[in-house]
């Protein structure tokens, strides 16, 4: 019995590598677009668990201090180490940058932490932890600042002094991690000239600046030059109690609002990348509706082909459902091989994307599947044709 589908693809079979080739092109870029959303969702739980915390609290009524704006005082870590279990608290601040080399600039976000607290990277890949209380950072590599240069934050020089990886915001941008007082000065402190001009309306002020009050003056202006806020605190709970339990004490007695793993995992994913998870959603919906008209545009074009082939067939009394088989079998065949090429193609370039994207075996499967049923169903139309031959067209003019 002559296979259509191996006859085909024999004299044919510059036209079906290649269309295997730009077939297996576009599932490349499906399998990326789902490699993205799973980057997204991977960095949004790789920063929860870099910042060691058990616990974050912020500002009351916030979701922050990833997905909304969070400001609370620096002295509020105190009063949270005195309840109980409370096994560490410390400060943290992030701010969402340009951090300037020379004249390169990285996308980063700053963050403020205190040594040997929550909020220090976990592990280092390259020099040393910050020593010093001033003008040291520690940077991702993916940043591509190398040990011993100095990158401008604000209006400071900081000396890279360590290395990390795999330390990136919910967005995926690069860390760089800095004192936590010099981040307060470089997320809160006004520039030079505004600084000029709130002492200078100070003074103008009757009120702040009374004749026969000497120093109010002096300590009004100090209190605009020293800020004393930070975004967050990182509470870790002690061993046998529960972070919702103790969350659940800080949200009633501190009036703040704190947020457990699982409450800021849901905040990160459910809500702050939503929207780019139905974008995404949507490109791959279109991508899969494009590949399925490229089957059925290719398949029916190549049986249209072979129309007396298949009226010899019939002629001889080969059944329909043979036939048919031989259609479904090619479209199989293009779609495995557009399968492979795309699978090498998303895991060749994924690396050279500019954020993680993230190729999970499961996903890979559940493309194949999909693919397999895309390309049974885009047959049917050249199955259609097929059975529609009239035998006599082998013989006929």
């Amino acid at each position: 019995m002559i296979s259509l589908a191996g006859r085909d693809i024999l004299h044919s079979w510059g036209k079906f590598v290649l269309t295997g080739v730009g077939l297996g092109l576009l599932i490349g870029a499906t399998l990326t677009m789902a490699g993205v959303y799973r980057g997204m969702v991977d960095d949004a739980r790789v920063l929860l668990t870099n910042s060691g915390a058990d616990i974050w609290v912020v500002q009351k009524d916030t979701q922050g201090p990833y997905a909304e704006s969070s400001s609370i005082r620096d002295d509020v870590y105190r009063g949270l180490l005195g309840m109980s279990g409370v096994a560490q608290a410390a400060n943290v601040t992030y701010l969402t940058m340009q951090v300037r080399h020379g004249s390169r600039e990285s996308r980063s976000m700053v963050v403020g932490f205190e040594p040997g607290q929550p909020g220090e990277p976990a592990y280092l890949v390259a020099g040393r932890r910050l020593l010093r209380g001033h003008f040291e950072a520690i940077a991702d590599v993916k940043t591509g600042f190398k040990l011993g240069e100095r990158i401008r934050i604000r209006r400071h020089d900081y000396e890279v002094v360590g290395l990390t990886r795999r330390m990136v915001s919910s967005g995926g941008d690069p860390m760089v991690f800095i004192p936590l007082k010099d981040a307060q000065e470089a997320q809160f402190l006004k520039d030079n000239d505004a600084i000029i001009a709130d002492r200078a309306r100070t003074a103008a002020n009757p009120a702040l600046n009374r004749p026969g009050v000497p120093g109010l003056l002096d300590a009004v202006t100090a209190s605009q030059t020293i800020n004393h806020s930070v975004n967050a605190v990182l509470v870790k709970v002690g061993a046998g109690d529960t972070a919702e339990a103790v969350a659940r004490e800080i949200r009633r007695w501190k009036h703040l609002q704190a947020y457990t793993r699982e409450q800021m995992e849901e905040i990160l994913i459910a809500k702050l990348i939503a929207t780019s998870a139905k974008q995404i959603g949507m490109f791959l919906a279109i991508l899969t509706i494009v590949s399925a008209a490229i089957v059925a545009f290719i398949i029916y074009t190549m049986t249209l082909g072979k129309i007396r082939e298949i009226a010899v067939l019939k002629l001889i009394g080969t059944r329909n459902r043979t036939i048919a088989g031989m259609i479904l079998q090619q479209a199989l065949g293009l779609g495995l091989i557009g399968f492979v090429v795309g699978k090498i193609s998303a895991t060749l370039w994924a690396p050279a994307f500019p954020k993680y994207v993230l190729l999970e075996t499961a996903d890979a499967m559940r493309a194949l599947a999909i693919v397999m049923v895309v390309c049974a169903l885009a047959s049917t139309l050249a199955i259609r044709a097929a059975l529609k031959v009239d035998p006599a067209t082998a013989i006929g003019g």
